[in-house]
């Protein structure tokens, strides 16, 4: 049965359909960050145990990003200009937390046209 043409975007995706897909995508980006700054973190220590540990966790969550990314309900090629500006603030937002580093002017200029840029191929 169809949808009702007032829950359906131009492309078709219903408002289901975009939460999942946000969703998946959140998760996927949030993975991607984690992961990264996990490795990171596992490239300093001397103790070995500590440090497999770090890059079997970084290991983890990179892999729930190929997971996540893969599950979406849409083609990825579709999404790519969302995912990459979603991953843009994800990244910002985890190197703040977890090494606290403030984005520099450039960074946040940058950002932005990476924003506007995702925002411009997805639609």
């Amino acid at each position: 049965m169809p949808s009702e043409p007032s829950t359906l975007t131009t492309n078709g995706m219903g408002n289901m359909d975009k939460i999942a897909l946000i969703g998946f995508l959140l998760a996927a980006t949030s993975f991607e960050a984690f992961g990264d700054a996990v490795v990171r973190m596992g490239i300093a220590p001397n103790s070995w145990l500590l440090r497999c540990a770090l890059f079997a966790a970084g290991a983890a969550l990179l892999f729930g990003y190929g997971l996540s990314i893969n599950l979406a309900p849409m083609e990825f090629g579709r999404v790519v200009g969302l995912y990459i500006a979603t991953l843009f603030i994800v990244w910002q937002t985890v190197n703040w937390i977890v090494f606290r580093s403030t984005p520099t002017m450039p960074i946040l200029i940058g950002g932005a046209f990476i924003v506007i840029g995702g925002i411009i191929v997805t639609l």
